[in-house]
């Protein structure tokens, strides 16, 4: 049992502050809150029609859920003295606090509410459409159900905006966490998928504050076969040390959120729009819906399109098996081309057996279908022809056991009654054919791995920046092949007798030499060469031969996630090039390769048209060594390598860029 059992499923609610009690009374008896509501106010003798009594001491009991619409000082007071008579849990809806510039009072507020339950403070409330119990102090859009998916979000707005939805969503809960003083985002989200009539969340996160327990969360959604699917915003902020280094400008703002979501299997999206379609289909469908996809449409202007806007979202259509191009063809016959997007032409329009043999005969071999289906409107048209349609929709899906998903182009093109229907029949209708596309995409995000957790955050920490040499030196120990070398204060005293030109010779002390001037490549002998202004010594390395590519790797520990690494293409143009990819640690040397696979240029590492193919399996060798080293060593802040070096067999650092604290 959930300590917030009480608060989010009350058998009764007390209600403070006139106004916005009398809007929590009026919301919950339009909905069919089947508890007492107790309005308290200490000179009022009724508020909407109810008792009202003069202080919390005077209810029959102790409430399970309080609605405190009262300013922040007294919030604190009540707050207080509901902790003290045994209440469930309140919302706190005041503003003022640590977003205001007033932590010390937010500070006060968590000590005096102890291990009773609050949502905020700043916070607009919670909805239980499941029982009809709404703290809620305004107007909302939803309904009675039975069962549906919950809601969950740090903004209010959002979520009620969200909450005014008309695509045929059933939501059982809406709840905003606002300041998330005592009740955090985890908490919130696990207690609302503990009630078995939620069938996914959707969430709007602005910050996670507790990585591990969220990563948990998303474990425990998993076991029970619940959906989660986030918006997360915040991505454009870049981190504290962007301008030090590559790795802080590639994997800033929402890599390493992004690369922590997909890790622990919750299926992110960029808008409301497509949270509420993706949230769509996880109720009927459950989490991670297969890849294999198939699209029908009677036009060919719709097959084309659907194929357009489906390939940014890596949506194929995988071609039709023999079997299935037979049994089409003995009911489309030869004019049609049959292929995946299939035009079916509207030959068979209309007729009912014949639209159900094409549209169950297409599905069969595939995971999912994409039904392009766009109804007219009911004002001025006569929708009636396009029921057989829709009935061998519903057939398909019932004699496949496969998922057939009606899809209108256009979201206006469909009503919520129609999809509410549809839903009924167990048919998820999805609304708006690229925000359809990009639902389909999130339902199939792969499970996150058994038991895992990311590393501890430590939070921001001065740290300095290591010489190369310095660098090089912790690389080698680590593993990592790093070139012969020597090094001198001065200019005159390198002695490269030892090495075997040509030779790299770098200036010591800055952290972007090639951009301060302060590399020279290809020397045969360091005769003639002048001093590097800035330069702190100097360092000369036996070049790299037999390169094959330049990569990137780089890892900095994260104040939310703990250990980030980047891995992509490197050298002076990784920035331009923007090409990489984030995981969050530990990850395995598998998951690692994998993650390369997905960089746009990785044809060009894998033997494109010819080329040697690059040691990329070194490359997760070396990047795992060094993952394991900022895990077992606090004082390593960040470790960037640009460019590695890669051969045909093997890899070498050639410039190491390495913080400490």
């Amino acid at each position: 049992m959930s300590r917030l059992d009480r608060l989010l499923r009350p058998r009764h609610i007390a209600v403070l502050g006139a106004g916005w009690a009398l809007n929590v009374i009026e919301q919950c008896a339009k909905m069919g809150f089947a508890g007492p509501v107790w309005p308290v106010h200490p000179t009022r003798e009724e508020i909407g029609g109810l008792k009202a009594y003069k202080s919390l001491s005077d209810l029959p009991e102790p409430p399970d859920a309080t609605f405190i619409g009262v300013n922040r000082h007294a919030t604190v007071e009540v707050v207080d003295e509901l902790r003290r008579i045994g209440a469930g849990g309140a919302i706190c809806f005041a503003s003022g606090w640590t977003e205001a510039g007033a932590p010390e009072l937010q500070e006060k507020l968590i000590a005096t509410a102890g291990e009773m339950p609050i949502l905020g403070p700043n916070c607009y409330g919670v909805i239980n459409y499941l029982d009809g119990a709404l703290l809620w102090p305004d107007q909302h859009g939803g309904v009675r159900v039975e069962k549906g998916v919950a809601l969950v979000s740090q903004s209010s707005n959002i979520v009620i905006n969200m909450g005014m939805q008309a695509r045929g969503l059933p939501v059982a809960y809406v709840a905003c966490l606002g300041n998330a003083a005592v009740v955090g985002l985890a908490e919130l989200t696990g207690a609302l998928l503990d009630d078995p009539r939620v069938t996914a969340v959707g969430l709007y996160i602005e910050g996670i504050d507790d990585a591990p327990a969220f990563a948990a969360l998303a474990e425990k959604a998993r076991a029970m076969g619940k959906g989660v699917v986030a918006i997360k915003s915040g991505k454009t902020e870049l981190s504290r040390t962007a301008a030090a280094s590559h790795t802080a400008s590639l994997a800033g703002g929402g890599a390493a959120s992004s690369a922590f979501l997909r890790q622990i299997g919750v299926a992110e999206v960029n808008s409301p729009s497509e949270l509420i379609e993706t949230l769509k289909i996880f109720h009927l469908h459950g989490p991670q819906i297969g890849t294999r996809i198939c699209s029908l449409s009677c036009s060919g202007g719709e097959a084309g399109l659907v194929a357009d806007l489906a390939a940014p979202f890596g949506i194929d259509f995988p071609p039709v098996p023999q079997a299935t191009h037979d049994r089409l063809f003995n009911v489309l016959g030869e004019i049609p081309t049959i292929s995946n997007p299939l035009d079916y032409h509207t030959f068979i329009w209309g007729d009912g057996p014949k639209t159900t043999e094409v549209f169950s005969a297409m599905l069969e071999p595939y995971d999912a279908g994409i039904y392009i289906i766009d109804t007219p409107r009911i004002d001025r048209c006569d929708p009636s022809s396009y029921q057989p349609a829709l009935d061998a929709i519903v057939a398909a899906q019932k004699a496949t056991g496969k998922i057939a998903f009606p899809v209108a182009s256009m979201v206006e093109n469909f009503g919520e009654a129609r999809v509410t229907e549809m839903r009924e029949a167990g048919v998820c209708t999805l609304l708006g054919l690229e925000t359809a596309l990009a639902a389909i995409k999130a339902a199939q995000t792969a499970p996150g791995t058994q038991g895992w957790r990311p590393a501890k955050a430590l939070p921001p920490r001065d740290s300095t920046l290591l010489s190369e040499a310095e660098g090089k030196a912790l690389l080698a120990k680590a593993g990592v092949a790093v070139p012969r070398a020597i090094t001198a204060k001065a200019l005159k005293d390198l002695d490269t007798s030892g090495l075997t030109a040509p030779f790299a010779l770098k200036g010591l002390g800055f952290a972007h030499k090639t951009e301060a001037g302060a590399v020279r490549l290809n020397l045969s002998t360091l005769e003639g060469q002048e001093e590097m202004p800035g330069a702190t010594g100097y360092l000369v390395e036996e070049m790299v031969t037999g390169t094959v590519a330049e990569i990137l790797i780089g890892l900095r520990r994260d104040p939310i996630y703990g250990v980030t690494l980047t891995l992509g293409m490197g050298g002076v143009t990784a920035e331009v090039l923007a090409d990489t990819v984030t995981l969050v640690l530990p990850a395995t040397e598998a998951q690692i390769l994998n993650g390369a696979k997905t960089l746009r240029l990785w044809p060009l590492l894998d033997g494109y048209r010819g080329r040697a193919k690059a040691d990329m399996a070194e490359v997760a060798r070396i990047a795992t060594r060094l993952g394991a080293a900022m895990l077992a060593d606090d004082t390593l802040e960040e470790i960037e390598i640009n460019p590695i070096l890669v051969k045909a067999q093997g890899a070498v650092a050639v410039d190491a860029l390495i913080r400490k604290v």
